[in-house]
């Protein structure tokens, strides 16, 4: 299998909501069915002899209100994500529908259903297993439990501060796949040789549809370029828009043996970024939240605290990594591959520049964002204070734009963790 196609079935397992369930109710009929033929009638007290029209009447039951259970949770499911999605950010339905939560709670309905049709069609005088009929109360009862958690689910888990944990999370991983290498002061970033200065490639060009660059395959990239004698380096960055026929990738020395075809095999584009190898998207969307939150339309500076929470979290991680990490070699030392990261200004330019133009008529936004960068200053090596201490000037410059009162100002001027109403001063700095 190629890396574009373990790639895309990767991405599909991850993110389809039809999946599991469609899997899970073909693993009811198997599991109730492996019972019937194989397993044997225990010899514990029968309690399905009684009356079986009754019980066939309690089945029928079961199997209609495991189908209005999975009806109610999608549709359920849909609402809260239209509502979510309209009032936080249209990145969160994809987000919500690739949670293991909602794909275990349709999946067990599905599967107590699909147990308790084969139960019911297997429930005679003469023909019943005690064993399938068990599983599928059990299976019904445990889906009545799944269901109340679920509801809490849907109604807690799309709360922002909830979707934007969740980011962070995401991102964090995207992050240590992209920059393995932790912080070392003694090895300054963007300070590597680049052997490939001064050399003639050949530009290797985008063929197949436009779209969004989603992903590479590091690994397989390394291992033509080894097989070819040759250094490959990307043009585009993970999360670019490339159209078709456009630049996408150079070949050193020009002559190597590497056709177009195989370096387009080893990339991936799709319709919307993916945080699969793209940090910088976990970014892009607490800042669409906090926007979006800072609109006129919803005037939500609460919000958009809350996101500044999760950027502040996720800035300190990115700067305890390595953000020079585009090299790549193979075993024997030799460079083979290499490919764009944001940096340590184009990380802090994404996470800061639009909530504090948005959010620098807000008090409590203003208060919040001072007090992020005041701490990552106290707390980052010097090598990173310099772009914060010019976010700071500009966040300070632009208060005095927005503000025309004196107290007002002065207020503004002041770090708050809380935004507004927290203390002015933090003994841990």
């Amino acid at each position: 299998m190629s890396w574009h196609d373990r790639y895309r079935l990767n991405e599909f397992v991850r993110s389809s909501f039809w999946l599991f369930p469609s899997l899970s109710i073909g693993l009811a009929w198997l599991a109730a069915k492996l019972i019937l033929w194989f397993v044997p009638v225990p010899e514990w007290p029968r309690f399905d002899d009684a009356d079986v029209e009754g019980m066939r009447v309690s089945m029928a039951a079961f199997a209609s209100s495991m189908l209005t259970f999975v009806v109610y949770a999608v549709s359920a499911l849909l609402l809260a994500v239209q509502l979510a999605s309209g009032q936080i950010t249209p990145r969160l339905i994809r987000i919500t529908f690739s949670r293991w939560q909602m794909k275990f709670a349709t999946s067990t309905f599905v599967f107590a259903f699909g147990v308790t049709m084969v139960a019911l069609a297997n429930m005679t005088e003469q023909l019943r297993h005690p064993l399938v009929i068990v599983l599928a109360i059990v299976g019904n009862v445990g889906s009545v439990l799944v269901f109340f958690w679920f509801v809490q689910q849907v109604g807690l888990g799309l709360r922002p501060v909830a979707v934007l944990q969740q980011i962070f999370g995401d991102g964090r991983a995207a992050m240590d796949s992209v920059y393995v290498h932790d912080f070392d002061s003694a090895i300054p970033e963007g300070a590597a040789v680049d052997e490939l200065a001064g050399r003639e490639g050949r530009i290797v060009r985008r063929i197949g549809p436009s779209g969004t660059f989603l992903a590479f395959g590091s690994r397989d990239l390394v291992a033509l370029g080894r097989r070819a004698g040759c250094a490959i380096e990307l043009i585009p960055q993970v999360g670019d828009f490339v159209s078709t026929d456009d630049p996408l990738a150079r070949i050193y020395p020009a002559d190597a043996a590497i056709g177009d075809e195989a370096v387009n095999a080893v990339v991936a584009f799709g319709a919307e970024r993916t945080m699969r190898q793209d940090p910088m998207f976990a970014f892009r969307i607490m800042v669409d939240v906090a926007a979006r939150a800072l609109s006129p339309a919803v005037n939500d500076p609460t919000t958009a605290v809350l996101a500044l929470d999760q950027i502040h979290r996720l800035l300190r991680y990115a700067a305890s990594k390595n953000l020079d990490n585009a090299h790549l070699r193979d075993s024997a030392g030799a460079l083979r591959l290499v490919f764009p990261t944001p940096n340590w200004s184009d990380i802090v330019d994404l996470a800061v520049t639009e909530v504090r133009q948005y959010g620098a008529s807000s008090t409590q936004v203003a208060r919040r964002l001072r007090a992020m960068l005041e701490h990552l200053i106290d707390r980052l090596p010097d090598v990173r204070r310099g772009t914060l201490r010019l976010e700071l000037d500009l966040l300070e410059r632009a208060v005095a734009r927005n503000f025309v009162e004196g107290e007002d100002r002065r207020r503004a001027n002041i770090g708050d963790f809380q935004g507004l109403g927290g203390s002015s001063v933090r003994t841990d700095l």
